[in-house]
C-alpha cells in the first residue's frame, strides 16, 4: 500500500461524518431556495453521486493541506482523473471519486474505472486526461457504496426549514473504500456504450480490494485493458475479438 493511500484511509471517518448522522442516514435532505423551501432530493443515481462529490471536495482539499500535496481539479466533466494530487517530489496520484447503490447484501451497481481505450492506450497523450497517463505513479479510487431509501420519496411536496428532520433521506448505510483500481476493476467493461473499465460487483471483493486482477498484477491489468477490443473494435479493424474475458485472455496470452 502507497504512503498517500495510508494517509487517506486515517481520513475515511471525516468522510463517513460528513455524509451520515448518527443513525446512517443521509445528512442532506433536499434543496432550499431563497425563500426557506426545501425540495426533496431525486433518487436519481448521478444526482446523488454529484451532491457526494460536492461534499467531499473540502474534506479532500483539507487533506491535500495537511499532508502538504498540490491539487490539481479536472478542467472538464469528461477528464481524467477527478483530483491530481502532487508531491513535494513532483510525483503525481490520479484519485477518482465513485459512488454505487447496494444490489443485495452482497453485490452492488458497479463502478467505471475510467476509460480503456485513448490516454489509457496512448500513455503520452493530454487527451481528456488531466496529466499523460504515465506521469501518474498511482491510480486511486474512493469509492462509496450506500443503499437506497425503499421508503417512498414525494418530490412533489415541499417542506419548511422547520420540517427539515421530517424529510426521509434517499440514501442511507455508507460504506468507503480506498484502493488502486486495478484491484478492484473487472475483466468486463462498464455499464453503457462508453469504452470505460468496469469493475467488480462484490461487496467483499471491492471492500477489501481482491478484485479478478489482484492475484495477477497490476501488469496484467494493464495489458488486459491494452489489448481488450469491443465487438465494434474488432470489426472497425477487420479482426476477431481476441478475448472476451481472463479465461479466454490468459489462454490468448499463452499462444503470443
Amino acid at each position: 500500500m502507497s504512503d498517500f493511500e495510508h494517509q487517506m484511509r486515517d481520513y475515511l471517518p471525516k468522510f463517513k461524518t460528513a455524509l451520515a448522522n448518527e443513525i446512517g442516514d443521509w445528512v442532506v435532505k433536499g434543496f432550499i431556495d431563497t425563500y426557506h423551501n426545501v425540495y426533496t432530493i431525486s433518487a436519481d443515481t448521478k444526482v446523488i453521486s454529484k451532491l457526494i462529490e460536492l461534499m467531499l471536495f473540502p474534506l479532500i482539499a483539507d487533506f491535500a493541506r495537511a499532508n502538504k500535496y498540490d491539487l490539481h481539479l479536472a478542467e472538464h466533466q469528461n477528464y481524467y482523473p477527478d483530483i491530481t494530487f502532487i508531491g513535494h517530489r513532483g510525483e503525481k496520484i490520479a484519485l477518482d471519486l465513485k459512488s454505487t447503490y447496494r444490489l443485495s447484501k452482497s453485490r452492488v451497481s458497479g463502478f467505471t474505472l475510467g476509460a480503456f481505450t485513448g490516454y489509457f492506450r496512448q500513455r503520452d497523450s493530454t487527451k481528456n486526461i488531466s496529466f499523460p497517463y504515465r506521469e501518474y505513479s498511482h491510480h486511486i479510487v474512493l469509492g462509496i457504496i450506500y443503499s437506497r431509501n425503499s421508503s417512498f420519496i414525494d418530490e412533489r411536496k415541499i417542506f419548511t426549514l422547520e420540517q427539515l428532520k421530517n424529510i426521509e433521506s434517499v440514501a442511507l448505510d455508507f460504506e468507503f473504500l480506498l484502493h488502486e483500481k486495478w484491484r478492484i476493476a473487472a475483466d468486463k467493461p462498464g455499464s453503457g456504450n462508453t469504452k470505460n473499465i468496469g469493475s467488480t460487483n462484490k461487496i467483499h471483493d471491492l471492500v477489501n480490494g481482491v478484485g479478478i486482477f489482484a492475484s495477477l498484477g497490476k501488469s496484467t491489468f494493464d495489458h488486459y485493458w491494452m489489448n481488450y477490443l469491443t465487438k465494434d473494435m474488432a470489426q472497425a479493424i477487420d479482426s476477431g475479438v481476441p478475448y472476451r474475458n481472463i479465461n479466454e485472455y490468459l489462454l490468448w496470452r499463452r499462444g503470443l
